[in-house]
């Protein structure tokens, strides 16, 4: 006979795995305080810890997907501590991957109980809003981008719930359950707390400055007035919520002394830095195109090939244009170095320097370069990659799916009716639609993916590692959940729709011809009906490349 579940042995699981998922938070924010400075034999320390308390309590509190991580990251810290605490640009790497994958899978989208009925550990948004009916259509439709949210209506059952389990994030009405009650509400549950949760106030009026000073005082870190739209708020909560991921610098090396390349290599790993040295010159572009650097530093004297030649090679790229150089030479005749600089070259350091005095400049130099590089290749409006970038992205997939053997599938999305959105509600609802579709694929899609907004209310997703069928299945899904999305109109809430071609990558085909296909199956997707996906699939001969029969409509 088999013995009845015991809800209360359920409960205290999932009380565990709180506690799991909290002491993974710590080990990322030992991580991000690393690459703020110089890793220092104490900062390797309290990683190792408090990864040795992740480890002890996903063992014992049965949490498997944890447990793993936490015992990959442990033989990534034994290798440190093998090579004398210097990481290598190996160990830098497979360390950021292990914590970006413990960033995903343990904060983000939860943990999953194993061997019990309950749903999966994801931490829901507590929506709390003085207008019952309003709060449950909120909750829905964050539930629609893919975030757990829950409308409470009382004190009580906030309580309730609270007591066995905490929220992501709170959504409280400054006025739930009676003038002014929710801020003192909220007040008094974040004092109780170890931990402050993320906490957004809304009213529907404007409010005057005593009350939202006393919002701040409660713990408030976002105040909201009007009317409140689910895309909007969720990017809020999504920024008030990410444990951030580090994404170390990568820096290309070219110096035809392998002794000083390795001596460089070193100096900058032991700051969490990702190298790649290159000995011979000539290489410098195929190495760019594969490595994607931060930052080049260069040697001034190499046989076949100055580093100021290399530097205007360099910069005839259009893609290296805002790459920053940095000449690393023993030259000390100031003219010289000033000469250098103007030939493509954005600093000069002399050998021998301070290891600090490099990893400053290194950092300071590829810190800038990234903010520019983002605003270069991002869409104001979304924060999706531009039309020209996520056409280099297309381009770069395929090289890399081509030489690596592996699918890659590419799609064209379009919002159906659009125009008349913009004419009917004006364009500051059109930016919304589009907005809240930007942030649907990027809740949807994987993190591997890429997504661009193609122009207007295009959008473009690059899917490296991933079939046609499988391509289809996913925007299929997404297309059917964006639907359900509404959006507060007058005299009625306004939906919207999208259509979609989709094509996979195969032999031969470039990236030009995969972008056509695609629009070509996105557009026969528009004339039979709108609302739908299309695939399409490439067939390459000796000769020349051609769409395999029509569009394949996989519905």
């Amino acid at each position: 006979m088999t013995e009845p579940e015991d809800p209360s042995r359920d409960r205290l699981k999932l009380h565990f795995a709180q506690r799991v998922i909290h002491q993974a938070r710590q080990i990322l924010e030992v991580w991000q305080r690393l690459h703020q400075r110089e890793w220092s034999a104490a900062d390797m320390v309290e990683l190792t810890e408090a990864n040795l308390r992740l480890l002890r309590f996903a063992e014992r509190f049965e949490q498997t997907e944890h447990a793993q991580l936490a015992g990959s990251i442990s033989l990534c810290l034994d290798a440190v501590d093998a090579n004398r605490g210097r990481l290598s640009s190996n160990l830098i790497t497979e360390l950021n991957r292990l914590m970006q994958r413990l960033s995903r899978t343990g904060l983000r989208h939860g943990d999953r109980l194993e061997h019990t009925s309950l749903p999966p550990l994801r931490k829901p948004v507590y929506v709390m809003l003085q207008d019952h009916e309003r709060g449950d259509r909120l909750a829905k439709q964050l539930e629609f981008f893919g975030l757990s949210a829950l409308a409470l209506e009382d004190v009580a059952s906030f309580y309730s719930t609270m007591a066995e389990r905490h929220p992501a994030a709170i959504v409280m009405d400054v006025d739930f359950s009676g003038p002014g009650e929710g801020l003192k509400l909220a007040a008094k549950t974040q004092q109780e707390l170890d931990h402050k949760l993320p906490l957004l106030f809304f009213s529907n009026q404007e409010t005057d400055t005593p009350t939202r000073l006393a919002a701040v005082r409660a713990g408030g870190q976002e105040f909201l007035t009007g009317t409140l739209e689910a895309s909007s708020l969720l990017e809020k909560i999504e920024v008030l919520t990410r444990v951030a991921q580090y994404d170390p610098y990568k820096v290309l090396i070219i110096d035809d002394s392998r002794a000083q390349a390795v001596h460089t290599e070193r100096v900058l790993n032991s700051a969490g830095i990702v190298t790649r040295t290159l000995l011979d010159p000539i290489q410098a572009m195929a190495e760019l195109a594969e490595f994607q650097p931060d930052l080049i530093i260069l040697d001034m004297y190499m046989p076949g090939c100055t580093g100021t030649e290399l530097a205007k090679v360099i910069r005839h790229n259009d893609r290296y244009v805002s790459v920053p150089i940095i000449y690393l030479s023993a030259e000390d005749d100031l003219d010289k170095q000033l000469d250098a600089m103007s030939e493509g070259g954005d600093d000069f350091l002399t050998k021998p320097i301070k290891p600090r005095h490099l990893i400053t400049t290194v950092r300071n130099r590829a810190a800038r370069a990234r903010n520019l590089k983002s605003r270069m290749v991002r869409d104001s409006l979304t924060g999706l990659y531009n039309h020209t970038h996520i056409l280099q992205l297309l381009e770069d997939c395929s090289f890399r799916a081509r030489r690596e053997s592996k699918p890659l599938s590419f799609a064209m999305l379009d919002i159906d009716h659009f125009k008349r959105v913009n004419d009917t509600h004006g364009h500051p609802m059109g930016d919304r639609v589009i907005k809240s579709l930007a942030l649907f694929l990027k809740q949807r899609l994987r993190k591997t993916d890429y997504i661009g907004r193609y122009g207007g209310e295009e959008f473009a997703v690059v899917m490296p590692d991933t079939e046609l069928s499988s391509a289809y299945k996913v925007l299929d899904e997404i297309r059917q959940r964006f639907a359900e999305i509404h959006y507060p109109a007058q005299p009625v809430d306004l939906s919207c729709t999208f259509s979609a071609g989709v094509v996979e990558l195969s032999d031969d085909a470039d990236s030009l011809m995969l972008a056509t296909l695609a629009d070509d199956a996105l557009y026969r997707a528009k004339d039979a009906g709108r609302n739908q996906v299309h695939a399409g699939r490439l067939k390459v001969n000796a000769t020349f490349l051609e769409e395999l029969a029509d569009a394949v409509v996989l519905q």
